[in-house]
C-alpha cells in the first residue's frame, strides 16, 4: 500500500508529508470541480469548486482584500488531496483536523497566503458559513442556522453546471487573483 495519491497531473502526492512544489492549481481545480458538496446529499450535483467560486465572489462583494478572496477560493483545497468528511464525523476525528490543517497551511503557503491573519481567516470562515446557509436553503429548502447570515451578493450561482466549465472558471479566477496579487 502506498502513502501517496496520484493526482490528475500525474504527480505522486504524499498528503501526510506534502511537498509545496507538488501542489498544482490544475489538480485542485480539477478535483474540486468533480467533488460534490454536502457529501452528495443535495437535490442535484453542485461541486466544491463552484462553492469555492461563490465564496470568492461573496468576499469580493464585501470588499475584502485580494488575499481573502484567494483564501476563499482555496479554503477547501485540502479536500482535493484528502477528501472531506461530514461535520459530525470530522468533529470526532481530531487527527483528521490536524492533517487537514497542516495540509491547508502548505497549500496556502504554496500560493503566498502562509501569513493570513486571524482576522483574515475569520473573514474566510464567515463567508464559508454564509454560503453553507444559502446553499442548503436553495438546494434543500432547509435553513441550516436559525438566523440567516447577512450576505452581500444579491444572487448566487447555485445551478447545476458542467464540471469542465466550473474547473475553467476556477482556474481563470485563480489566475486573475494571482495577477492582481503580484501587481500589488
Amino acid at each position: 500500500m502506498s502513502d501517496y495519491i496520484l493526482t490528475y497531473s500525474r504527480i505522486k502526492f504524499y498528503p501526510l508529508e506534502p511537498i509545496k512544489e507538488d501542489i498544482k492549481i490544475e489538480d485542485i481545480a480539477h478535483s474540486l470541480s468533480l467533488m460534490t458538496r454536502a457529501n452528495g446529499h443535495s437535490s442535484y450535483f453542485y461541486s466544491v469548486a463552484q462553492h469555492s467560486l461563490q465564496c470568492c465572489f461573496e468576499a469580493e462583494s464585501r470588499g475584502y482584500s485580494v488575499r481573502v478572496r484567494l483564501g476563499c477560493l482555496l479554503h477547501d483545497a485540502s479536500e482535493s488531496y484528502i477528501s472531506d468528511l461530514t461535520r459530525p464525523v470530522k468533529r470526532n476525528l481530531p487527527e483528521y483536523f490536524r492533517i487537514e490543517e497542516m495540509l491547508q497551511k502548505v497549500i496556502y503557503g504554496r500560493f503566498g497566503l502562509n501569513d493570513l491573519t486571524e482576522d483574515e481567516l475569520k473573514q474566510i470562515e464567515n463567508v464559508d458559513d454564509t454560503l453553507l446557509y444559502y446553499e442548503f436553503e436553495a438546494m434543500m429548502n432547509y435553513q441550516i442556522f436559525e438566523t440567516a447570515p447577512p450576505k452581500s451578493l444579491n444572487h448566487y450561482d447555485f445551478f447545476q453546471r458542467d464540471f469542465g466549465s466550473v474547473e475553467q472558471e476556477f482556474l481563470t479566477t485563480f489566475n486573475k487573483l494571482m495577477a492582481i496579487s503580484s501587481a500589488l
